[in-house]
């Protein structure tokens, strides 16, 4: 299952120490890691951002899930980037763009305290005991959600209000007195350009989603290629998967 991974320690060095874990268990194919961050929470509540080395599909978090979910971490204060990851600069949290719930953010957020660190992680995951053990050992705090369909949602109710309301405008245009056409003329044009931002954004965000896709995709056949047996099997039935619900997020 497609989830978003924020794991809490107490200090940094062993968030890194959870970092390294996760990649080992994408190495072994316990589970697919697709991008992962260390974040480290400061004094003032500004987040320090590092990118961890490691043949993960989505190296630039600029736009993407990932990048969004440590925005919103960053709070109104903003997030301070590490040298490492100028292409998070100025990122702004969109939680729409991450796909996760306000639940999932206000348990994060309670649990990442000034001073402490997290890892951040976009993973495939089956089964949740091969990282819940290994963060354990380590001392993290587990945070887990599955992708949810919260950014299509909002964006085909945003859009159907939209196109309720800009009819409604126009139909009483269509029988109001002269007096009041300009007015709602104006109306309906301010409204129309609002439409458009929003189908805009929309489109953008289609774009990038299908780009993820395909780097996630080429990722893992690439696993696939070097493998044999049942475990080459499973990752074919990931690839399956993964295509499967792209399309599916596509179509809705």
């Amino acid at each position: 299952m497609y989830k978003m991974l924020t794991i809490v320690f107490n200090d940094e060095k062993t968030a890194y120490e959870g970092a390294r874990a996760l990649s080992e268990l994408n190495v072994e194919g316990s589970i697919s890691v697709y991008a992962l961050a260390v974040i480290q929470k400061k004094g003032d509540g500004t987040l320090a951002t590092r990118k961890v080395d490691g043949d993960f599909p989505l190296q630039t978090f600029a736009g993407t899930a990932i990048g969004a979910l440590i925005g919103l971490l960053g709070g109104p204060a903003g997030v301070a980037v590490g040298s490492s990851v100028g292409v998070v600069a100025g990122l702004v949290g969109d939680l729409y763009t991450a796909d996760v719930d306000s639940e999932f953010l206000s348990d994060v957020s309670s649990a990442l305290l000034p001073g402490r660190s997290a890892v951040v992680a976009e993973v495939d995951e089956d089964w949740v005991t091969p990282v819940d053990t290994r963060m354990e050992t380590l001392g993290g705090l587990v945070f887990r959600t599955l992708k949810s369909s919260v950014e299509r949602d909002h964006w085909s109710r945003t859009a159907a209000d939209a196109r309720e309301e800009l009819q409604q405008l126009k139909a009483e245009h269509a029988q109001a007195r002269a007096d009041r056409k300009a007015k709602l003329q104006r109306q309906i044009e301010q409204l129309s350009k609002r439409v458009d931002i929003k189908l805009e954004r929309a489109k953008t965000r289609s774009q990038q989603v299908a780009r993820e896709f395909q780097a996630r995709a080429a990722a893992m056949q690439r696993r696939v290629d070097q493998e044999t047996g049942a475990k080459k099997a499973a990752l074919e039935a990931r690839v399956a998967k993964l295509r499967d619900d792209y399309e599916n997020r596509r179509q809705s």
